[in-house]
């Protein structure tokens, strides 16, 4: 099976539901030995009748569930402000679930790029969206904000003391030549409620340089840019108002060489 990237788990907690600003919004509720963690549970529009499903379980069965996740990790600017946890329900395990019967509560499998980035402390696998021709159709179907979002990569921040390769580190002072190797690595994961981290449990493949193919968003030059680049231009075009000054400069100075000549006759 080729590599993709990926980052699906399980977390059991109480589902509860609240009405903010007259919206019906949903979080799981997980306890830890000092507290109670409350995460806002997100869910797609492709995902709906999933969570029509887990309204009837809960009203069946209890709010106590195991539920099938991806992780939202919202990075504030500033390496000092902490992340932010949130999960986008996917499903609810009821020993059906092939993908994640092999996980434990808790346990995510997690596959993408081994790096730091510059607004978390903690490396982090960055999982970006795979690469498909229908992914690509659909893509290029986006407004240009939107292709923005669609494209953009999940960062887990992941303890890894015993990591058999080094997280890439960009160092602007070198070229793009000089810099390190980036590293696509699969792993299982735990997720610690209490740090909010995901920490190292086993590989689940080995370490490669070979990135898998994903989606890539490139800005579009816009009329700002346009005009900002043709500013540009005319700046650092050679100004001929110097070579119009020396001009009359010679003009003028012959004549005035012709007096200082009269003169000493």
């Amino acid at each position: 099976m080729d590599n993709i990237f990926q980052a699906v788990g399980v977390i059991r907690g109480e589902v509860i539901k609240e009405i903010e600003e007259e919206k019906e919004k949903f979080y799981v509720c997980v306890k830890t030995e000092q507290d109670t963690k409350k995460y806002r549970l997100f869910y797609s529009p492709h995902h709906r009748k999933t969570l029509s499903a887990l309204k009837l379980e809960i009203k069946n069965h209890g709010n106590l569930l195991r539920l099938i996740v991806y992780p939202k990790i919202l990075h504030l600017p500033g390496k000092d402000k902490l992340h932010q946890v949130r999960f986008q329900l996917v499903g609810f395990d009821d020993g059906s679930n092939k993908g994640v019967a092999e996980l434990e509560d808790f346990e995510f499998k997690l596959a993408g790029k081994w790096q730091f980035i510059a607004v978390c402390k903690t490396p982090v696998i960055s999982v970006h969206r795979n690469f498909t021709e229908r992914t690509l159709e659909y893509f290029k179907s986006l407004s240009q904000d939107s292709r923005k979002l669609f494209a953009s990569a999940l960062h887990a921040p992941l303890l890894w003391d015993s990591a058999p390769v080094s997280p890439f580190r960009f160092n602007p002072k070198l070229k793009k030549d000089q810099q390190g190797e980036t590293f696509f690595v699969q792993i299982k994961a735990k997720f610690l409620p209490d740090k909010d981290l995901f920490c190292f449990d086993s590989l689940m493949g080995v370490p490669t340089t070979e990135l898998p193919k994903f989606i890539k968003f490139k800005k579009r030059k816009g009329k700002k840019d346009k005009q900002k680049l043709e500013q540009k231009s005319e700046l650092n075009k050679p100004s001929s108002s110097k070579t119009k000054l020396k001009s009359k400069k010679n003009k003028k100075s012959e004549p005035l060489q012709e007096n200082i000549l009269l003169k000493l006759m």
